[in-house]
């Protein structure tokens, strides 16, 4: 069996407890070594066999998964953050299904949510935005034509930029064009809980030098949107008194007051 992991956003005891349990039990370990906090390592057992694919190609990956499993060993491939977010795994997983090699997903906590929790926001603040982009910017690897920068910005919703840190000129400039206004709160993470962790609150005009003047070029990522500034936002009517839910009736007063 192969069992994807995420390894969570940094810190090593934000890793779940099933992706804990799976790296104790595992036989053979393949893990994102340019990304994956190595601490978690010191789960692994010390007969267990680790492999960092970043020194490795997808046919060397799946190579080491196929011998493991001729062996009739566990494997767990780690990788960072939640696996389902720019973690590659589909092409990994469709070379395991020519192989008819078993394998199962365990869910992480991406960047974007350990980022939040550093600076204490929300992304889904009522009146201000009830939704969360998660995208990045175009480099080397193209996007899709209809998911540009500019035309998730229209939305004017939160946004959680990865893998984009290198092209923050380009990005205010998207944003921009998209329909944010200049001075519309932003933020810079680096490496969000790890115990190197940086985080700025800027603008999206200055998302560029704020990283310029702190000397962040990778490693991080772009959080955009009016909820980082968290003013001006409507309460829940979850927990408003005159809200009635499955569980709790509206009280009397406040339909009276009304």
């Amino acid at each position: 069996m192969v069992y994807f992991v995420g390894a969570g956003t940094g810190a090593a005891d934000l890793i779940t407890v099933r992706g804990m349990r799976l790296l104790q039990k595992a036989d053979v370990i393949i893990y994102a070594g340019s990304l994956v906090n190595p601490e978690l390592l010191d789960y692994a057992r010390e007969s267990c066999e680790i492999y960092n694919s970043a020194k490795m190609t997808l046919d060397e990956v799946i190579a080491v998964m196929k011998a493991a499993e001729a062996d009739g060993k566990i494997t767990v491939r780690l990788h960072t953050g939640e696996p389902s977010i720019y973690g590659a795994v589909r092409e990994q997983m469709d070379e395991l299904d020519t192989l008819l090699i078993p394998y199962e997903s365990c869910p992480g906590v991406s960047a974007c949510f350990g980022a939040a929790a550093s600076l204490n926001i929300e992304y889904t603040l009522p009146g201000i935005s009830q939704s969360l982009i998660i995208t990045r910017m175009e480099g080397r690897t193209k996007v899709p034509p209809k998911e540009s920068i500019a035309s998730f910005a229209s939305h004017h919703a939160s946004m959680a930029v990865y893998l984009s840190t290198g092209l923050l000129g380009k990005l205010t400039e998207s944003l921009i064009e998209g329909g944010y206004v200049a001075e519309t709160p932003a933020a810079i993470v680096y490496k969000a809980t790890w115990p190197q962790e940086e985080a700025y609150v800027c603008t999206v005009a200055t998302l560029e030098q704020t990283a310029r003047e702190h000397n962040i070029t990778k490693t991080a990522i772009v959080l955009v949107g009016d909820v980082i500034a968290h003013r001006h936002y409507e309460k829940s009517r979850l927990y408003a008194p005159d809200f009635s839910t499955e569980y709790r009736k509206a009280s009397v007063e406040s339909k009276d007051n009304d």
